[in-house]
């Protein structure tokens, strides 16, 4: 009988403590989840100009390498490295003797030349007037006419040696072949050099303009063909002037224009190689110099967005859009290329009229429901973007 009693108490026990229990239990059904408030913006369409850096290696307009033409030993040394030089002004001087020995030898040689020419001549006026009178025969004529032609002939031939020897002396005198700068002078005075010397004497850069190189992928070909209404390879004239930034971060002071492109694209690099203009009226840049070249594009009717209000997943960007009932989705978008680090132009995935949250979008995720706050100084959110017009 006691047995009993403690198995049924051993039962009651847990049953009250059970009811007891969920008699206590609250109705969580009964308190609704808050919603809360996040800013959002409506897309509208605008005008914007982007704007594009490319690393750019800079050339002079000219870069000529200053070689001597004859054998010789450098005499002297008329400028030094970095100077800025005209056109036709002296650069160097080589000592060369047996060119000088040639001109010598080429003068006397037109002497004797003329001199033959010379006798010939009067023996052809002596034997003429004897033919006439039937005197002699006119083969004597002929012969001294002959003579007469073939002493010409060396004396143009000797002229033609003394001409070559005046222009080999004339090569001892290096000037400059255009305006320009100075570059490295390898070699010091006393050098023996010739026409054969690997290294050049120096180089001279005609920086009056120069030349801004860079290179642009298949992609981005494509783009500018398609925002500036031509493709790039073929009218160069409708992208608007570029600007250099140099390699201190600096902006130079004038704009350039792109002229020119490679005619084929790289199939190593899948590159495209453009040049880009600068006038260099003060001489600031240098051949060899780097800086990146800022190419703005603008784009009619475009879906900017701010940066921040983006998100990646394995490269990929993403917004959160407000859908019916203030439902959040995640949408991928795709962006033109723009390296001012604050806006995107979107290509593909929204639309004008989409709500887009701006803010909170770690707190976000699909399905959430949420209380939008209309953000309409978008002033600030665009501040930055160049000829702005929402429409």
């Amino acid at each position: 009988m006691n047995k009993m009693i403690k198995f049924l108490s051993i039962l009651t026990i847990p049953a009250i403590l059970l009811f007891t229990s969920c008699g206590n239990t609250p109705n969580t059904n009964d308190s609704a989840e808050e919603i809360l408030d996040y800013k959002v913006i409506t897309l509208t369409t605008q005008t914007a100009t982007l704007k594009s850096n490319y690393p750019a290696t800079i050339e002079g307009e000219q870069n000529i390498e200053i070689r001597p033409k004859i054998d010789g030993f450098i005499e002297a040394i008329y400028v030094d490295e970095g100077a800025i030089v005209k056109k036709g002004q002296r650069l160097f001087k080589i000592n060369a003797p047996q060119y000088e020995q040639d001109v010598r030898t080429g003068k006397a040689a037109v002497d004797i030349a003329q001199a033959s020419v010379n006798s010939a001549q009067m023996d052809v006026d002596k034997v003429r007037p004897l033919v006439e009178k039937n005197i002699i025969s006119k083969y004597e004529l002929e012969s001294a006419e002959f003579n007469l032609q073939s002493q010409q002939a060396l004396l143009a031939q000797a002229k033609a040696t003394l001409a070559k020897a005046n222009t080999n002396i004339g090569y001892t005198l290096i000037t400059s072949p255009v305006n320009g700068v100075v570059g490295t002078l390898p070699y010091k005075i006393g050098s023996l050099v010739t026409s054969t010397t690997p290294l050049p004497l120096t180089t001279v850069s005609n920086i009056t303009n120069v030349y801004a190189y860079f290179s642009i992928n298949e992609k981005q070909l494509l783009e500018f063909g398609e925002n500036s209404g031509n493709p790039l390879q073929k009218d160069l004239s409708s992208l608007p002037p570029a600007s250099l930034i140099l390699a201190n971060g600096s902006l130079f002071p004038h704009t350039g224009r792109v002229d020119a492109t490679s005619g084929a694209i790289n199939t190593a690099t899948g590159s495209i190689r453009v040049r880009a203009t600068f006038p260099n009226p003060e001489s600031t840049l240098r051949s060899g110099s780097s800086g990146v070249v800022v190419i703005p594009l603008k784009v009619d009717s475009a879906i900017v967005i701010p940066q921040k209000v983006t998100y990646e997943i394995q490269g990929a960007k993403f917004v959160y859009v407000i859908g019916e009932g203030n439902t959040v989705e995640s949408r991928a978008i795709k962006v033109m290329d723009n390296h001012d680090g604050q806006f995107y132009v979107v290509r593909e995935g929204l639309s004008k009229g989409d709500k887009i949250a701006i803010e909170g979008l770690s707190t976000l995720r699909d399905g959430v429901v949420i209380k939008p706050v209309e953000v309409t100084d978008t002033d600030i959110l665009y501040k930055g973007i160049d000829q702005r017009d929402p429409s």
